[in-house]
């Protein structure tokens, strides 16, 4: 097994001997620790809360040189997750100066990060959207002009979510 297999195993087990609330993980399939499935709950006293979020990330065999990708498998309405579920933070962002010039390098992905950093990060996305860096422009736009419109779909997502339980 490499380094970076070693690596994501030994987060898996520290991430499970001290979990942090409202987030669970684990392997897809026992055989391959670059894949691993997620569950966020949706943080309180946000539009999100009450609902149980399945997502996935999956880990290049260059981590933690490369970020992985994550991905949200339940439906979720969010300026900084694409329609498809692609989760668009900063944190995930390949290492180095952002070409646009809306992140600071210090803000994107770094070796030091880990499966916990991560998912904090996107659990406090929840919480307070980007939305001058927007990879849904629909909500992003309806979080800005509309937010009761917002809260009625993020409400629908959240009771899809209950349903897929």
């Amino acid at each position: 097994m490499d380094g970076s297999a070693l690596l994501l195993l030994k987060q898996l087990r520290e991430f499970n001997r001290h979990p942090v609330e409202g987030i669970s993980a684990g392997l897809i399939d026992e055989s391959n620790p670059y894949a691993w499935n997620v569950i966020l709950v949706g943080p309180s006293d946000t539009f999100y809360e009450g609902g149980f979020f399945k997502a996935r990330l999956d880990f290049p065999k260059e981590y933690p040189i490369k970020p992985p990708k994550m991905k949200f498998i339940s439906e979720i309405w969010h300026p900084n997750i694409e329609k498809n579920g692609d989760v668009c933070i900063s944190i995930l962002h390949e290492p180095g100066v952002d070409q646009f010039g809306y992140e600071r390098a210090s803000e994107r992905w770094s070796p030091v990060q880990s499966v916990e950093t991560i998912l904090l990060s996107v659990l406090s996305m929840l919480s307070d959207p980007n939305c001058d860096s927007a990879a849904n422009i629909d909500a992003s736009v309806m979080w800005r002009d509309d937010r009761v419109a917002f809260k009625r779909k993020v409400s629908e997502c959240v009771r899809k979510t209950l349903e897929e339980i």
